[in-house]
């Protein structure tokens, strides 16, 4: 095996993402994923261990002060706890999965911008994608949950909270949030 085929998606799952509506090939040998606010990357590459493959999703979030009209507003306090709670909440991400993992969420803290990385095996290429998807959807569905009532959102938060009230309307415009099922 070369170099370049060992960096390359092993066949069965670049199938499996092919047959998946929510992926599409990038031109570094990547698969974005396109029902995530986020610019969300999976690279797969082969296993010596008869896997489908080894999966690496890479969710890139914006800080919480990076999404506020006034980023002085955000104490540094705040800030820090802000992510410390991600940080915590992303350690049950594979109670979504199917698959295995080896290591707990890698989440490094930039500037502006939180990197996430979740790494995993799976035995099933179909499974593998699945799981792709469904880690990533937590990633963002964590992050959302995690924004601070009281500051004026700009961007991606201003339009995920957007969606969600727009989601709480019924036909008629009123608010469902509080009708039960």
């Amino acid at each position: 095996m070369t170099d370049s085929d060992a960096a390359s998606t092993p066949s069965d799952v670049a199938s499996a993402f092919e047959r998946h509506d929510a992926f599409a090939p990038t031109d570094d040998d990547r698969y974005a994923l396109d029902s995530t606010a986020f610019d969300v990357t999976v690279t797969v590459t082969a296993t010596d261990s008869g896997k489908a493959g080894a999966f690496t999703v890479l969710v890139p979030v914006p800080t919480l002060s990076a999404t506020v009209a006034d980023p002085e507003a955000v104490a540094p306090v705040v800030e820090d706890g802000w992510f410390d709670t991600f940080e915590r909440r992303l350690e049950d991400a594979f109670d979504v999965a199917k698959t295995s993992y080896g290591d707990p969420p890698v989440v490094d803290r930039g500037p502006e911008t939180v990197r996430v990385e979740l790494a995993y095996e799976s035995w099933d290429a179909t499974e593998g994608v699945a799981d792709a998807k469904a880690l990533a959807e937590y990633v963002e569905g964590t992050w959302v949950q995690g924004l601070i009532p009281g500051y004026d959102y700009v961007g991606v938060a201003a339009d995920l909270r957007s969606q969600a009230s727009q989601n709480t309307a019924g036909d008629d415009g009123g608010d469902r949030s509080g009708t039960p099922l």
